[in-house]
């Protein structure tokens, strides 16, 4: 039996979301549930995201980063990206 549909999503945050530990907190949601991408802080005071695994560890993911102290999220928008096959790891970026 197959398991769940890997996707990869580009995923944008607007609110309260730098300043407040969202990275740090994006990076140890995905350790814990086996998702691999990267987050970095944008000039705009939103947080970009690029992360792959199944759709519901995803999901799983932002409402672990959301229940995090001061963390409010008010908008987010998600784009969806062609596989990453040789990645490993999620990573905070600083580019």
């Amino acid at each position: 039996m197959p398991g769940p549909e890997i996707l990869r999503r580009q995923l944008q945050f607007w609110g309260q979301v730098q300043g407040v530990g969202f990275r740090y907190r994006a990076r140890w949601a995905a350790q814990g549930l086996g998702l691999t991408g990267w987050v970095r802080n944008l000039p705009d005071g939103s947080v970009l995201m690029q992360v792959q695994g199944p759709e519901s560890a995803i999901d799983r993911m932002i409402l672990q980063i959301e229940a995090g102290h001061y963390v409010r999220i008010e908008n987010l928008r998600a784009w969806p990206l062609p596989l990453e096959p040789h990645e490993y790891g999620f990573s905070i970026r600083e580019d």
